[in-house]
């Protein structure tokens, strides 16, 4: 009986180590084979999806640096078109004080005025050939300083466009500009047309004193004081109001 069980033992313990033995190579060789295909197309994705987001990001960098390049050049452009704006109303200014000045010579020295921009309240004309017209006219004092030639321009100019928004500017001028070739008749008809007919202008207190002196170089002081009087009450805390102050003094 003993070989019989030693050989049932060896036939057990044979089974037991054949139901234990490890899967076959060529299994695992799939398996790991199959991960490692995985792993590399998430890492291929992955790769693609950095390399888009860099480009997208270059992309946005360089359309952040060519806007800040057209904010660069807008600055730019508003700085000069600033810088030429000043220009001109620096010229206007020396223009106004050049005039007054040889209108003080014909006349009392408390002319003198306020000098203020050439445009009323900063309209200007959308018509390209009516600001041309003005603008020539205006030259023609502020950089040629042919004063006898822009009298015949700011007439045709009232002629042309009469209702331009720059006919009380127009008006003015020829006020000035008569009263410097002493054809005070011709300046009363220009500032008294400025004075009546355009209530709003931001000329008209300088306008009322320069008639209100152009009817004592007349010698018609009656209705120079009316005048001084209308402008002190009218715009009492203007500069003219004030010269009008001190002539209604030296009247009385």
């Amino acid at each position: 009986m003993k070989p019989k069980v030693i050989l049932a033992t060896m036939f057990l313990s044979g089974s037991s180590q054949l139901l234990a033995a490890p899967a076959p190579v060529s299994e695992v060789g799939a398996s790991s084979s199959m991960s490692s295909t995985a792993l590399e197309t998430r890492l291929q994705a992955l790769e693609r999806m950095v390399a888009n987001r860099n480009v997208q990001f270059l992309q946005l960098q360089q359309q952040l640096e060519s806007l800040q390049d057209e904010v660069s050049q807008l600055r730019g452009v508003t700085e000069e078109q600033g810088y030429q704006l000043e220009k001109v109303l620096q010229r206007q200014r020396e223009l106004y004080q050049e005039i007054e000045t040889r209108v003080s010579s014909y006349s009392a020295p408390t002319q003198v005025a306020d000098t203020t921009s050439d445009v009323s309240s900063g309209t200007m004309s959308n018509n390209l050939s009516e600001n041309d017209a003005y603008d020539r006219a205006v030259q023609l004092i502020m950089q040629d300083k042919r004063y006898d030639d822009a009298i015949p321009e700011f007439k045709a100019f009232l002629t042309n466009y009469p209702d331009s928004v720059y006919v009380p500017n127009a008006h003015y001028w020829l006020g000035q500009l008569l009263t410097i070739k002493n054809d005070s008749k011709g300046a009363l008809t220009h500032f008294e047309s400025l004075v009546n007919g355009f209530p709003d202008s931001n000329k008209r207190s300088d306008a009322m004193l320069k008639l209100a002196n152009t009817y004592l170089k007349e010698g018609e002081t009656v209705r120079a004081k009316k005048i001084l009087n209308d402008l002190v009450a009218q715009y009492p805390d203007s500069t003219p109001a004030k010269l009008a102050v001190e002539k209604l003094a030296s009247l009385n």
